[in-house]
């Protein structure tokens, strides 16, 4: 479908009851949230959440959703989520955790909604009147909200919205993106994910060991869990299923970690928020060389909360400004575009030629550190696209 976004599936698998959906939530535990919570819990944040919609109406979502502070260009229909993706997401990311419903990591923040065309496995119909991701990006660049959340993926570049991204970068905003879940398939490169000055999310399991699925390459900068997440099953938002939360998933968390930190620090810029996730990320590589599978490593916000006069670095420093003047390279360590987006492959004797990071249960443990493996088996190669159709027929995805 032309100008559409492709939604995926999320690999959702069988019914689960909200009552019990809570106790699905390895990864709040894992991550120790409830002694973060003590010191935050993302209020006075506001997240924009640009999916399929959010569903305000949700238990857990009531007082939630500020729906009203969409511009009325872009906001048509923002509240009805024609997939419960985007209502998904929101949740993971500010839930409160009300009537059995998930809770989100940072539930103290307040999401702002918006409504993109994505069209795919979980899309009944065509989304009409749906603003495209750029025109929407540069509203939420002009608006109050610090964190934009983009749990999808496009194998195609574009110049309006690397325009978009710039210039909300120009305002001050974290932008923080899927990196893809199609690694075991093609492994095509991403965007907005590969963008500059936007934050590329990789998925863990539950030992920390890189999700099979989660695509790499040099534009993956962090990484949080991903695997084994409750998400609503479809678009009545009856119920929750258990399956992978994919780099969806692994994004939302990583936009509330974002937002805990920045409540405790609300006088801190974008670069130090995300600097502070990056110098207490879990890896056992040399922080200089970032792993294409797992970028600066495993994020673990209470490291920064623990610490109330954690030294973020200066204010005007972009933490990932030696990725963003390289863009995305290939094995080779040439510059790619999508459109001949080849398989990042592991470069022999570094970082790169490990496919996971594996950290404790309790948050990849409190010395930091982290067992690597070696990849078994190929990478598998990238699928060569057609020139001119590709530019049109680009298929957008929730990861």
């Amino acid at each position: 479908m032309v100008g559409a976004v492709a939604l995926l599936s999320t690999g959702l698998t069988t019914g689960a009851a909200a009552a019990d959906v809570q106790s699905k939530q390895w990864y709040l535990s894992a991550m120790k949230a409830e002694g973060m919570w003590k010191v935050s819990t993302g209020e006075g944040i506001k997240v924009a959440v640009i999916d399929s919609g959010v569903n305000p109406d949700t238990p857990s979502l009531r007082g939630q959703v500020l729906a009203g502070e969409v511009p009325e260009s872009v906001g048509h229909e923002a509240t009805e989520d024609y997939s419960g993706h985007g209502t998904s997401m929101a949740e993971l990311i500010a839930g409160t955790g009300a009537g059995g419903g998930l809770k989100g990591l940072a539930p103290g923040a307040k999401i702002v909604p918006y409504r993109v065309a994505l069209v795919g496995s979980t899309a009944r119909k065509p989304v009409k009147n749906a603003p495209d991701v750029a025109e929407v990006i540069r509203a939420v660049a002009d608006s109050d909200a610090r964190i934009i959340n983009m749990s999808f993926g496009v194998d195609a570049e574009s110049d309006e919205e690397m325009a978009a991204v710039k210039y909300a970068h120009s305002k001050g905003k974290l932008m923080i993106a899927a990196a893809g879940n199609d690694a075991m398939k093609r492994n095509l490169i991403d965007y907005p994910a590969a963008y500059p000055y936007v934050v590329g999310v990789a998925a863990t399991d539950e030992s920390g060991k890189v999700a099979k699925f989660s695509e790499h390459g040099n534009y993956i900068d962090v990484a949080a869990p991903g695997v084994n997440m409750p998400s609503y099953c479809d678009a009545t938002l009856r119920s929750y299923c258990d399956g992978d939360g994919g780099t969806s998933g692994a994004t939302a968390l990583t936009s509330a970690a974002a937002a805990l930190i920045w409540s405790a620090h609300p006088d801190w810029t974008a670069n130090q928020v995300l600097a502070s996730l990056i110098d207490t990320a879990s890896r056992d590589w040399a922080k200089d060389d970032p792993s294409i599978y797992l970028g600066y490593g495993l994020i673990r916000p209470r490291k920064v909360l623990e610490k109330p006069d954690f030294d973020p670095g200066p204010p005007d420093v972009d933490p990932l400004a030696r990725e963003n003047e390289k863009g995305v390279l290939d094995e080779s360590g040439k510059p790619v575009s999508a459109s001949g987006s080849p398989s990042a492959k592991p470069s022999e004797g570094s970082a790169d030629d490990r496919s996971s990071v594996s950290a404790s249960a309790e948050d990849a443990s409190d010395s930091g550190n982290t067992t690597l493996w070696v990849v078994l088996g190929g990478v598998a190669a990238a699928v060569a696209l057609c020139g001119g159709a590709f530019a049109v027929l680009r298929s957008r995805r929730t990861p």
